[in-house]
C-alpha cells in the first residue's frame, strides 16, 4: 500500500508540474518574456500586441524610448543629450542640438528595428522659432531622399533647456 501511495504522490507531483508548465507558457501571448537582446541591455516586451522597446535597458523616467503597434514605431521625443554632455544638452546651439538629436532619433530607430529611411512623420519643437532656418539645415541633412511628413511648433520649457525636441513615426522591419 505505500508503494501505491509513493506513486500516486510521485504522479499527482508529474501533473502539477506539467500544469505549472503549461500556466506559464500560456501567458506568453498575453505578455511575451524579454527577447535575447536583454543579453546586451536592449529589452523588448510585447503585451496586448504593443512592443515597448528599450534599447538602453529599463527606462528610469515615465516613458518608453520606442513602442511599436502593428508596423508602426512610435518613437518619444528625443533632445540633443549625449554621454558626454554630463547629463545637459550638447553645446554649440541649435544647429548642434539638432545633429545631436537626430543622431540619438536613429540609434533608437537602429536598434528598435526601423531606420530613418522608414521615418514618415515628426513633429519638431522649437524652444525660439527664430532658430527654424539653422534647424532645418541640420534636419534636412537626415533625409536626403523623400522627406517625411512633418508638423512644428514653439514651445516653452522643453526638458532640460534643449533647444529644439523631435518625435518620429516610422514603419519597423
Amino acid at each position: 500500500m505505500s508503494l501505491r501511495r509513493l506513486l500516486f504522490a510521485f504522479l499527482v507531483v508529474i501533473v502539477l508540474i506539467i500544469w505549472f508548465t503549461r500556466t506559464a507558457d500560456s501567458g506568453a501571448s498575453a505578455i511575451s518574456r524579454p527577447s535575447a537582446a536583454s543579453q546586451a541591455g536592449a529589452l523588448k516586451e510585447t503585451v496586448n500586441g504593443i512592443t515597448y522597446h528599450m534599447p538602453y535597458g529599463r527606462p528610469t523616467r515615465p516613458f518608453t524610448p520606442a513602442v511599436q503597434v502593428g508596423d508602426v514605431l512610435y518613437l518619444a521625443g528625443q533632445i540633443g543629450t549625449s554621454a558626454n554632455a554630463q547629463g545637459g544638452v550638447v553645446p554649440g546651439g541649435i544647429q548642434a542640438e539638432t545633429r545631436q538629436t537626430m543622431e540619438n532619433i536613429k540609434d533608437v530607430l537602429e536598434k528598435s528595428g526601423s531606420s530613418m529611411d522608414r521615418v514618415f512623420k515628426c513633429t519638431v519643437m522649437l524652444a525660439d522659432m527664430r532658430e527654424w532656418d539653422a534647424m532645418n539645415e541640420v534636419y534636412a541633412t537626415y533625409f536626403p531622399g523623400n522627406k517625411p511628413a512633418r508638423s512644428a511648433l514653439g514651445a516653452n520649457g522643453l526638458a532640460l533647456n534643449a533647444r529644439v525636441e523631435i518625435e518620429c513615426l516610422a514603419k519597423a522591419r
